[in-house]
């Protein structure tokens, strides 16, 4: 807070005052968050999946030899979580360059949520399916936001998370064409993305320290 004659001036956090030489007006200027303010952002979304990734594995697992009403639910609402994080990241990295790996990964998870609105009356293999494409293109949008992070530093569990969710998505297609389609296999997917965004945050919680 500054002081002037006949009124007051209250400067937000970090704001700085500054004068024209030509007009003699004052202006405050708010500094954009640094690099610091947008690894910790990160770190914490990182976290927020992980928590979320394991409950929905719990549900999931217990359920996974039927597309019941839970499941139904649970299937649909993975990549909306997806796109709202996306989302999320894409407000807080708008000078990172990443965003366009942000904005694939939104459109790609709502085609996928509505995918599996369409098919989930189709049973267990149907899912699969779209579950797989969707793990395949998602995975490659991972890993190309990966990469273009990788001078922040704690994003080579990302790098291996987009990767092995191709390899996964690959082999959930093929599971559909099995005798024995399960939902298993997606909750250990789930469980195993969590494990990388949780790998990640702690990397990002030592570069934020540093």
């Amino acid at each position: 807070m500054l002081g002037f004659i006949g009124r007051t001036v209250f400067l937000p956090p970090g704001g700085i005052m500054s004068s024209s030489p030509t007009t003699g007006r004052r202006t405050v200027r708010t500094p954009r968050p640094g690099p610091v303010d947008g690894t910790v952002a990160l770190r914490r979304l990182y976290l927020a999946r992980f928590a979320f990734a394991l409950l929905w594995a719990a549900l999931l697992l217990p359920n996974a030899a039927e597309v019941g009403p839970l499941t139904a639910a649970l299937l649909v609402l993975y990549p909306l979580v997806d796109v709202a994080a996306a989302v999320i990241d894409a407000r807080s990295s708008r000078a990172t360059g990443v965003a366009p790996g942000l904005y694939a990964t939104i459109v790609l998870g709502g085609f996928a949520a509505v995918g599996l609105v369409v098919v989930l009356g189709s049973g267990v293999p149907a899912v699969l399916r779209v579950w797989g494409a969707w793990a395949v293109v998602a995975g490659v949008a991972q890993l190309v936001v990966a990469l273009r992070r990788r001078a922040a530093g704690g994003q080579g569990a990302m790098i291996a998370s987009g990767s092995l969710s191709v390899v996964a998505g690959a082999s959930f297609v093929l599971m559909a064409s099995g005798g024995e389609a399960s939902l298993t296999g997606v909750a250990g997917y789930a469980l195993l993305g969590g494990v990388f965004f949780l790998v990640s945050a702690l990397r990002l919680g030592r570069v934020a320290s540093a």
